[in-house]
């Protein structure tokens, strides 16, 4: 009879594995965006009530959130990549009004608390564009 019983302590744990290593879950992956086209409109039409964060045009390029949904990560860029700390400072220092302004618009149970980080992915796509352009790589495409 102990051997039925770990038979099935290892069919949970192998359904809960399938899990662990895999990306975000539809949920997660639904409520990021919603989260992100939320906070992009807050952002641009200016209801948070700070005059440097209101200067800045601000993109928001993925929001990624927690299996809870309780973090939400934004990846934010500011216009031109000119300014990012003073970028970063100004969302943080707005973090709670930007997550009020969130939370009224969406139906979630819970606010997630909001996390910036400065979206590295147009540096990356830039180097490699540069990359692919040099006459190395051409060289080596071309053969």
């Amino acid at each position: 009879m102990q051997g039925a019983g770990k038979g099935l302590k290892c069919a949970r744990m192998a359904k809960n594995s399938h899990f662990s290593g895999a990306g975000p879950s539809q949920r997660q992956l639904r409520v990021g965006e919603l989260i992100r086209r939320t906070l992009a409109d807050v952002l641009n039409r200016g209801d948070v009530h700070d005059p440097d964060l209101n200067r800045m045009s601000i993109t928001v390029s993925e929001v990624r959130t927690s299996p809870d949904l309780k973090i939400a990560t934004a990846f934010v860029l500011p216009l031109g990549g000119h300014g990012r700390e003073d970028a970063l400072a100004a969302l943080a220092r707005n973090k709670g009004e930007l997550r009020r302004a969130i939370s009224k618009q969406m139906t979630l149970k819970y606010a997630p608390d909001l996390r910036f980080v400065i979206d590295e992915s147009f540096d990356q796509m830039d180097e490699t564009r540069a990359l692919l352009q040099s006459d190395a790589v051409r060289r080596d495409l071309e053969d």
